[in-house]
């Protein structure tokens, strides 16, 4: 069973949000979305100070079973990406949630945020 942390909201595609205090958030792919991959060897960002639409595809993430697109669950601008993933794209698999952050988006609309799914939505929707 994948990992469903509670605090942070999802969209249907895989990706996570975490709202962090000073009204940033931070953007990942799921647990169910890196076992669904398997092995991933590589991830393109976005751009820093790139501007982006909600639903946009923002970010690939290739495994060695297929590449997929990474989309924005907020409107607004990225205003970091985690390099790290460049030199350990595996760090996704490993710790998807934490080390394995994709980037940081300073939203453009927070009221964009209750469009998203809760933890218990997004289990439901991955155990169908």
């Amino acid at each position: 069973m994948s990992n469903v942390p509670s605090d942070l909201k999802y969209i249907s595609s895989h990706e996570w949000v975490r709202l962090e205090d000073d009204g940033t958030v931070t953007i990942g792919i799921t647990d169910h979305a890196q076992e669904l991959l398997g092995d991933v060897v590589y991830v393109e960002l976005p751009d820093v100070d790139s501007e982006v639409a909600l639903e946009d595809e923002i970010a690939v993430v290739e495994s060695v079973k297929a590449a997929s697109d990474i989309f924005a669950p907020l409107s607004g601008t990225v205003i970091a990406v985690n390099e790290d993933l460049e030199d350990a794209p595996e760090t996704v698999n490993s710790s998807p949630y934490d080390d394995g952050w994709m980037f940081k988006m300073q939203p453009s609309e927070l009221s964009e945020l209750d469009g998203l799914i809760d933890a218990e939505s997004y289990q439901n929707e991955i155990e169908d």
